[in-house]
């Protein structure tokens, strides 16, 4: 009985941390919702959802969202698409290959890469890549939609690796001595049972990348190139709603249309990330049964 009645105390205290957190984030939902659905007065959703011109503070302004939605999905899923499979691999590699004493020294390194300033990557991307990739690529600007999602690569590199590597640690020496004992290689144990056992962790570590790219402002607003249009290739210049949002929140007047406009957006980016959660929990629920 003792020891229950002290179990009191740390249940009450993480719930009411959980309770506190689930607060913040209504609290975080209930004001976006405040201060972006006033910007539905003054245009249509269709009309930002399929707009192509982006022209806010003109005496008649165009609130067509279109063009940074595009950009923000573009540089988000090229980033992913580099740096995911590098990042799994390597946490692949961490775990189930890389020798224990290497491993020592790899893995503190690989996780202190995750703490790199975004701002640096981000002046790295303007004055050493986009001359470069102006230079050898024959390009009229090297701040393109491809210089930001190497960077964002970058960045979200050592979080999928690190995360990867942690879930597959995870796995029961049992399960995979008992692949071994069955005859199985270590390839076979790697690929046919230890990363289907940990597909869940790995999931859960490519959602997380994903979404720090998706979030991330500074490497795309110093990298991107800043032009509100589609790209037709990817080393156009591109806009993604975070840059459009840090480069233009702070001259924006209080209450203006310009300032709803930005807000909603930032609405657009909690529901992009809550929607890949839903998938993730989707994916989890179908493995179950």
């Amino acid at each position: 009985m003792g020891e229950i009645r002290g179990d009191r105390v740390p249940r009450a205290a993480i719930g009411t941390v959980a309770m506190a957190g689930i607060a913040v984030m209504l609290s975080i939902v209930v004001f976006l919702l405040k201060e972006s659905l006033p910007i539905l007065a003054h245009t249509t959703l269709k009309d930002m959802a399929l707009g192509m011109l982006w022209y806010p503070a003109r005496d008649e302004p165009s609130f067509g969202m279109l063009p940074l939605i595009t950009g923000s999905i573009g540089v988000t899923g090229l980033s992913a698409l580099m740096a995911l499979p590098v990042g799994v691999g390597l946490g692949i590699f961490t775990a189930m290959v890389c020798p224990g004493k290497l491993r020592e020294l790899f893995k503190p390194l690989l996780e202190a890469l995750g703490f790199f300033p975004s701002v640096v990557l981000g002046f790295l991307g303007m004055v050493v890549i986009a001359p470069w990739m102006q230079e050898r690529l024959e390009l009229l600007s090297g701040l393109n939609m491809l210089n930001a999602s190497m960077l964002l690569g970058v960045m979200i590199l050592p979080t999928v690796a690190s995360l990867t590597d942690d879930s597959l640690m995870a796995v029961p020496k049992d399960v995979r001595d008992a692949s071994y004992a069955l005859g199985a290689t270590r390839h076979e144990t790697i690929f046919k049972v230890c990363v289907p056992y940990a597909w869940r962790g790995i999931a859960q570590a490519c959602l997380l990348g994903i979404m720090r790219a998706l979030g991330e402002t500074m490497v795309v607003l110093m990298a991107a190139g800043g032009a509100a249009i589609i790209p037709e290739s990817i080393t156009d210049p591109v806009r993604p709603l975070t840059s459009a949002i840090a480069a233009e929140m702070g001259e924006t007047p209080v209450g203006s249309p310009h300032y709803h406009a930005l807000f909603f957006m930032g609405l657009i980016l909690l529901f992009a990330t809550m929607g890949i959660n839903f998938i993730i929990l989707w994916l989890e629920g179908r493995r179950r049964g």
